[in-house]
């Protein structure tokens, strides 16, 4: 140490000159000290700190955390550490190189006590090294800067990361310039030293204190507080088990007893709607007993688990048309149905053979299939590129969604009855509808006339059902009603054939693209729905039997048909128009791609190797707030699917996605979804838990996602900082694994994956509790 340069002490009795001359050497040689402090204090200042730092957590991984300037926790604003320039700078480093033995001894104490625990504690998440103990280390791309080289490797969240990627590199470089001491890597590995008698008596009597690289006490415990409460070990979000009768199968907005049993009338299948509770749950459901991880498609669309859906009455009633059948631990679908007992890819290529201008995976892409069953319908769509949106009631025949989702298969729970279907106008290219049992011809075709609002102008409906083949009295009556309806609809009868392989006759009919029918009916019944009318308004819209006329304007949606599939994907639709302001701000058409790219960067270069998740475990997608589809467009090559949701109070830009090829839903995510409790294998929000929290219970909200998401499913959340740290503490309290967490400048990324964990309390929901 070079503690002796300045603290000796000479007992020698010297002239009274040469004395001055000693305390004047003395003197300048502490204010040199003072000011070399004061310079290294201060040079690394919050816009020259470092901006993503690796560290080691107790399983030997690297956990990537930024910290934002504001919040490093030294309280100092930039340029208020010191009040030196450059040219004092350049001074000091001169008096540096005259004294460095003593800027050594200073230097190195100040930076140990200092800037390391400066760029430390303004991180949560680098002081609970716990909340990443169980981490599987994700594999990251090289930095595009390459600012850090080995010590950094920062995945791409979005558009702003990439831009601020750039800022840390210049920052970086500035701080090269400036400053001489060692980086925080290099500082840990050097010894520390202790500070000098004399430099100690030199702190003391600074008359204007200033924090400089220390942080205060407040600020320290402010941030562990902080930190305690954001990894969610600290707070008891007091989650339980719920109690209903429907148990592990229980989906709250289906499954409200109390709400079913005051319904005035069950005619129209009141009973089978949504009726949610006044207050969301906020318990979570349980597991059945002997739960496995699900079998992985393709291998799940023909068998699953019989104890992850231990339910046996649709086997012993559809068995012998091999919807699905016991065998043993499995379940197992010979992929059949009633219309086609042999088989469903026969049955699929006999459509396709009776109306050639179907063109399944090129001109027809998104199917509606009413009343699906197990939807091995849509299970084996997949194999000619088309994806079916799978609709059946939660009814007698006990879980058919709930197979269809374990299998792999797009479905929902949802049944015609009195309200609109979830879905806007004119998306779908082709409704289809075997032995669904919907009186379509009742009530003036108001069932019928709702599948034409979602039925595109030149699209197909094909009915699949005795009617069309059988000569029963019933049969022979819905027939002639049919024939009716359908051609006061306008609707065309395009083909008539029966599959001899499976004994069933096929209909098909075809939505007209022009008005000049409907103008010319002699009896205008089913009336044209008013101008007032919307045909895209259907959130809780009460069913109306009219017909919305087709537009006739070609730059409007309706007016053409979309691109063959694949082009349709990432073409703007041609009714997007750059007069329109697209959802960030720019021209509509430009506004579309620049979302597409984006995507396909985040999803390209973070989400498939940046987030630890293994996608071969992966075939139930959710983005829960959907805009034009691009995360979605962006997993096109994946063996994935992805049911994009708009929420109610979004843009409504639903519509555009049906356009690409892709399908989704409308749904208020401060209500319970449609489906059953682990139907998803990952989840994806972007920015949308801020925004509900303004309106939502947000602890119902994460339990709604517990609900939805398979164990060991995971979860990406993408929103600001604050509302990372509140979801993290709630996944955290039911157990669930943090595998990846990222901020910067207020934004934030989280990546969890769901235990098998549940609460041992049990909470009553007295609402869903059967007599």
């Amino acid at each position: 140490m070079a503690q002796p340069r300045y603290t000796r002490i000479d007992t020698t009795r010297r002239p009274s000159s040469s004395y001055c001359s000693t305390v004047t050497i003395v003197v300048f040689v502490a204010l040199c000290l003072v000011g070399l402090w004061m310079m290294t204090s201060s040079s690394l200042g919050p816009d020259q700190s470092v901006d993503v730092v690796n560290l080691d957590n107790k399983d030997g991984m690297k956990h990537q955390i930024t910290t934002p300037p504001a919040e490093e926790g030294n309280g100092q604003k930039p340029g208020e550490a010191t009040g030196k320039t450059p040219n004092d700078e350049s001074s000091s480093k001169e008096e540096d190189q005259e004294e460095k033995s003593k800027e050594e001894s200073t230097s190195s104490g100040e930076n140990e006590g200092g800037e390391n625990k400066k760029d430390l504690k303004g991180n949560p998440d680098e002081e609970n090294p716990d909340s990443t103990e169980k981490q599987t280390k994700p594999e990251t791309e090289d930095n595009e800067s390459g600012e850090d080289g080995e010590n950094q490797k920062k995945f791409e969240a979005d558009e702003s990361e990439k831009k601020s990627g750039d800022d840390d590199k210049e920052t970086g470089n500035e701080g090269d310039e400036t400053k001489p001491e060692k980086t925080n890597v290099e500082q840990e590995s050097q010894p520390k030293n202790e500070t000098s008698g004399g430099a100690q008596l030199e702190l003391v009597n600074e008359t204007v204190a200033q924090n400089g690289s220390f942080s205060t006490q407040a600020a320290e415990s402010k941030n562990e507080k902080e930190a305690q409460k954001g990894s969610g070990d600290q707070i008891d979000f007091g989650w339980k088990l719920c109690n209903t009768t429907a148990g592990p199968d229980y989906i709250p907005c289906l499954d409200n007893v109390q709400a079913i049993r005051s319904l005035k009338s069950t005619k129209h299948y009141e009973h089978r709607e949504r009726h949610c509770p006044d207050s969301p749950p906020t318990c979570l459901v349980p597991l059945p007993e002997g739960y496995k991880r699900p079998i992985e498609w393709p291998k799940s669309r023909e068998k699953i688990w019989y104890s992850n859906v231990p339910h046996t009455k649709l086997a012993e009633y559809k068995g012998h048309q091999n919807w699905v059948k016991v065998t043993g631990e499995y379940l197992t679908f010979p992929g059949g149905g009633t219309q086609f007992k042999h088989g469903a890819l026969h049955y699929i290529d006999f459509i396709q053979e009776s109306v050639p201008d179907i063109a399944w995976g090129k001109r027809s892409r998104v199917i509606l299939d009413v009343g699906c069953g197990v939807a091995s319908f849509g299970g084996f769509l997949f194999d000619r590129d088309v994806i079916t949106m799978s609709l059946a009631p939660k009814d007698e025949h006990e879980a058919q969604v709930q197979f269809a989702l374990e299998r792999g298969i797009p479905a929902i729970s949802a049944v015609m009855g009195t309200t609109r279907l979830p879905f806007p106008g004119r998306v779908f290219d082709i409704v289809h509808c075997a032995r669904c049992r919907v009186p379509w011809h009742i009530e003036g075709g108001k069932l019928l006339l709702e599948l034409n609002r979602v039925l595109r102008p030149g699209g197909f409906f094909v009915w699949s059902a005795t009617p069309v083949y059988q000569k029963k009295a019933e049969d022979v009556e819905i027939w002639k009603a049919m024939s009716e309806l359908t051609k006061k609809m306008c609707w065309e009868l395009i083909s008539i054939n029966k599959d001899k392989v499976n004994g069933v006759g096929v209909a098909t009919y075809k939505k007209p693209t022009s008005n000049e029918c409907y103008t010319s009916r002699s009896e205008q019944a089913p009336p044209i729905c008013a101008d007032s009318d919307d045909p895209n308004a259907s959130w809780k819209v009460p069913l109306q039997a009219c017909m919305h006329t087709a537009p006739e304007d070609k730059t409007q949606r309706g007016s053409q048909w979309p691109e063959q599939w694949p082009a349709r994907l990432d073409k703007p639709p041609y009714w997007l128009s750059s007069s329109q302001t697209g959802v960030y701000g720019k021209a509509a058409p430009e506004d579309f791609s620049a979302d597409n790219e984006h995507w396909k960067r985040v999803v390209t270069k973070s989400y498939l190797k940046g987030l630890g998740i293994n996608w071969g475990t992966v075939r139930n997608v959710m983005d829960m707030k959907a805009v034009y589809g691009g995360f979605a467009a962006a997993l096109r090559e994946m063996k994935v699917w992805v049911m994009n949701v708009v929420p109610i109070d979004s843009p409504d830009t639903l519509a555009i996605i049906y356009e690409r090829g892709l399908f989704g839903i409308y749904h208020d995510w401060c209500e319970s979804f449609s489906t059953y409790p682990r139907s998803y294998d990952l989840l994806h929000a972007d920015h949308l838990f801020s925004k509900l929290k303004q309106r939502c219970n947000l602890t119902a909200v994460v339990a709604e996602v517990d609900r939805v998401l398979r164990p060991e499913g995971k979860l990406i959340v993408r929103d600001d900082a604050e509302t990372i740290q509140e979801v993290e503490a709630m996944v955290k309290a039911m157990k669930w694994e943090v595998r990846m967490t990222y901020s910067k400048e207020k934004e934030g990324l989280l990546s969890v994956q769901k235990s098998m964990w549940r609460p041992k309390d049990v909470e009553t929901l007295t609402y869903a509790i059967a007599d």
